[in-house]
């Protein structure tokens, strides 16, 4: 089966797939697995596919405790997004064989001191105001429901609907699942865009080949916006914000004894969270540093993470360090992601989550196939398509067809 639409195949693309989706890590591979799924002939052009920030991010679920003032536009779409997580994780789970992770066990957000705790009540009372199932709890109450938290710690707020799945393992699934799908992969980088008739036309690659395709999708991450070839009229305002992230084991070997669910906290003007996992892991990050794309791993930050997770839960400093890593998010100028098609013709967008790529993962899937099947972008992404940042004509730019 063809998609209708934008998908309406030409002879200039025949050789081609339908989509060629440049990217491999959550947010490519969910959208290739749902276009497969529709019956769309997808490649995926990724030298590692599954790896990229997924191997960097903690997993949180956090539409509720990641709100931020300014952002309530995205609410909508990242609670969209976490009610659609069990059954999304039912069906990837049972199409791939494999589990992901996920764990429906809540968050805690905490203050440690009397500013931090007078900000989290006005993050508690936004929140409440956007009709949000939160529950405010003093100190003791906090202490109560996970005894390793500081003395210190002088209230917060209960989220039992912010859950967690480990990221690696749902980029592992999502492999296998769009290898069961049929879809194909290129195991070299995407270099430049391909144009024919005023259209993008697929990508070149660094090992030398051109992949011709009916519609591109850009789903390289921080590094979309950097691909030669783009019109800069279309190209996403996207750059890399670095985070620092640290791996520790939990004694016991599983989650409960130590923490039960996702700690998060403001320390020293920083936002720091735990994240324990159901193997024994625990996931202590992370920094946010505008420093290009610098990867990183340095002793300061090591150290700011450790200091600001021990004076949250002292015994932290006592387990054993796995990991330490650094990754770039990919971050737009609102914060949000960018989804959709551009003004160039045939090719669409999926890059800019930020902080939110794991947790839009789902909804990211659905939009993009409904939109490479249909040509029709889903309500619930407009918000976010690309033309939010520019409506100039990639004509006017754009480079000689190939």
């Amino acid at each position: 089966m063809r998609g209708t639409g934008s998908g309406t195949r030409t002879g200039t693309h025949a050789a081609g797939p339908d989509v060629l989706v440049l990217g491999g890590g959550l947010i490519g591979l969910v959208t290739a697995w749902r276009a497969a799924q529709r019956g769309l002939a997808v490649t995926v052009a990724d030298p590692e596919p599954g790896g990229g920030a997924a191997r960097v991010a903690a997993g949180m679920l956090a539409a509720v405790t990641e709100l931020h003032y300014g952002e309530e536009t995205l609410l909508d779409l990242n609670l969209a997004s976490a009610a659609r997580y069990p059954e999304f994780v039912a069906e990837l789970e049972d199409a791939s064989g494999l589990e992901t992770g996920y764990r429906a066990c809540g968050t805690l957000a905490v203050a440690l001191d009397a500013d931090d705790r007078a900000h989290l009540r006005e993050l508690h009372a936004l929140q409440r105001r956007c009709g949000l199932e939160s529950q405010w709890l003093t100190g003791r109450e906090c202490r109560r429901l996970e005894p390793m938290l500081a003395p210190s710690v002088r209230g917060g707020a209960r989220v039992d609907g912010d859950h967690q799945i480990d990221p690696r393992r749902l980029a592992a699934a999502l492999l296998r699942a769009c290898e069961r799908a049929g879809v194909a992969f290129r195991r070299s980088r995407a270099v430049r865009l391909l144009h024919s008739r005023d259209r993008a036309a697929g990508a070149a690659l660094a090992d030398g080949t051109e992949l011709r395709a009916d519609q591109t999708v850009l789903a390289l991450g921080a590094r979309s916006g950097a691909l030669e070839g783009l019109p800069p009229s279309v190209a996403p305002p996207v750059r890399p914000v670095k985070g620092q992230v640290l791996r520790l084991r939990m004694p016991g070997g599983a989650a409960g004894p130590f923490l039960s669910r996702t700690v998060r906290a403001v320390v020293r003007g920083g936002a720091l969270y735990l994240v324990p996992r159901a193997d024994g892991e625990l996931v202590v990050g992370a920094t946010s540093e505008e420093l290009g794309w610098d990867t990183t791993v340095t002793a300061g930050g090591v150290y700011e993470l450790l200091r600001d997770a021990h004076e949250l839960v002292p015994g932290v400093t006592e387990l054993p360090l796995a990991e330490t890593r650094a990754g770039l998010r990919p971050g737009s100028p609102d914060n949000a992601p960018l989804l959709g098609p551009t003004a160039l013709p045939g090719l669409h967008l999926a890059t800019g989550h930020f902080r939110h790529g794991v947790l839009l993962t789902p909804v990211t899937g659905d939009v993009l196939a409904e939109l490479l099947a249909t040509g029709e972008l889903p309500a619930p992404a407009r918000p976010f398509a690309p033309q939010r940042f520019t409506s100039a004509d990639p004509r006017e730019t754009q480079e000689q067809p190939a």
